[in-house]
């Protein structure tokens, strides 16, 4: 299976609403490593990486966000894959 990174910057009501925690538990189910923090006011951005198919479906989830937020837009871009990090995680700055 190919593999990819993918860096998502996502605009709208994704802070205090446990999008980035949101982020985070599904980059965990498919199985892929990198980071998700927020960034400026009302964006989030995360970069992941792992298989094509993983990445795919975790950007849909991104996409949709958790229940109470509230996804305006979404920026993606699609890169090699570069294996730098080991796990994923929630970063603070």
């Amino acid at each position: 299976m190919p593999k990819a990174s993918l860096h998502i910057r996502v605009r709208g009501r994704v802070q205090g609403v446990g999008f980035r925690a949101f982020v985070a538990q599904n980059a965990n189910l498919f199985n892929l490593t990198g980071w998700v923090r927020n960034v400026g006011r009302d964006q989030v951005e995360t970069h992941a990486e792992g298989t094509q198919e993983n990445l795919e479906r975790f950007l849909e989830k991104v996409k949709a966000g958790p229940t109470v937020s509230n996804v305006k837009e979404c920026e993606v871009e699609w890169g090699e894959f570069h294996g730098e990090f080991k796990n994923f995680k929630v970063r603070w700055f």
